[in-house]
């Protein structure tokens, strides 16, 4: 464990590429220009410039960019959020047509001040997104909403592509990482989610690097896969702030390869794990790798049937 009084040292493996091209600086300035925001910049992803230099994509993160929760590894600023913008929907979904997406990620801040958690405004941009750009497939990441499962059936009601949440840590470590959030209620909206549309997939996302112990991350996947989650990410925790938790440990790349093929081995039909692997990094391969299990699957049942 890391003394008080310590800063482990970041491995040669996490340095990175740092790339600011005319698609970089022109995917800036159409979001300063939209009036939007992206966890790609509010949350510092250490993988912006290959995704918006090379890739050419971005995760848009709606109703603002304040959160009513602070999360102790999330450097997304935390106060009063404003009133909702009802015409960010339309922003987001001109900007996707913009930049030609075949696969766009919407996130989130979470949004406790509002009854429905964001629900409203989450379906009417997955919608929005449908009605300009009917041939993009569409990956949502929200917070809990609440739990409740009146706000889960509004977004699912949509039909997204994809369900994203992140349950981001270990059972025992929830309390000291994740404000408000609850390690079970997690497991609920990803298990609701799934019910309520039983051919949409489920992914969630792990970091690790918090303290936990390599028993623990079985056990999240586990719990995750008896919940019928499809795909995994695992990525390492990198400290933002001196405010925020501190890194415990830097796992290698051959750990990283170890958990993915446990992963695949427990029945995820995708993981996605390394150092600088994040929720939505290659999201397209990864609807796409899990599309093709799920074909894969069904020509099984047919042939044995």
């Amino acid at each position: 464990m890391v003394k008080k009084e310590e800063y482990l040292r970041k491995p040669e493996w996490l340095k990175i590429k740092l790339n600011t091209n005319d698609h970089y600086i022109g995917l800036k300035k159409m979001m300063r220009e939209k009036n939007l925001h992206t966890v790609c910049e509010e949350a510092r992803c250490p993988n912006i410039h290959e995704c918006w230099a090379e890739r050419r994509t971005a995760t848009f993160m709606i109703l603002g960019d304040t959160c009513t929760r602070g999360c102790r590894f999330c450097a997304v600023k935390t106060g009063l959020p404003t009133e909702l913008d009802w015409q960010e929907p339309e922003r987001v979904a001109d900007s996707v047509q913009l930049m030609n997406l075949k696969h766009v990620v919407v996130t989130a801040v979470a949004r406790d001040d509002l009854k429905d958690g964001g629900a409203a405004v989450f379906a009417e941009t997955i919608r929005a997104i449908r009605r300009k750009n009917p041939s993009t497939t569409i990956e949502v990441l929200p917070s809990d909403m609440g739990g409740k499962e009146e706000n889960i059936k509004v977004l699912m009601e949509a039909n997204p592509d994809i369900l994203n949440h992140n349950i981001e840590t270990t059972r025992r470590l929830t309390p000291r990482v994740r404000s408000r959030a609850q390690y079970d209620r997690s497991l609920e909206v990803l298990r609701r989610a799934r019910e309520l549309q039983p051919n949409t997939p489920t992914k969630s996302s792990l970091m690790v690097g918090l303290g936990e112990t390599k028993e623990e991350i079985y056990e999240v996947m586990d719990d995750l896969r008896a919940n019928d989650v499809d795909i995994l990410t695992i990525g390492q925790y990198l400290q933002p702030t001196k405010r925020h938790l501190r890194v415990e440990k830097y796992y290698s790349p051959e750990e990283f390869e170890e958990l993915r093929q446990v992963a695949l081995a427990k029945g995820f039909s995708h993981c996605q794990a390394g150092p600088l692997v994040r929720s939505s990094y290659h999201a397209d391969e990864q609807v796409n790798a899990a599309a093709k299990h799920k074909q894969m699957l069904h020509e099984k049942e047919v042939k044995e049937a």
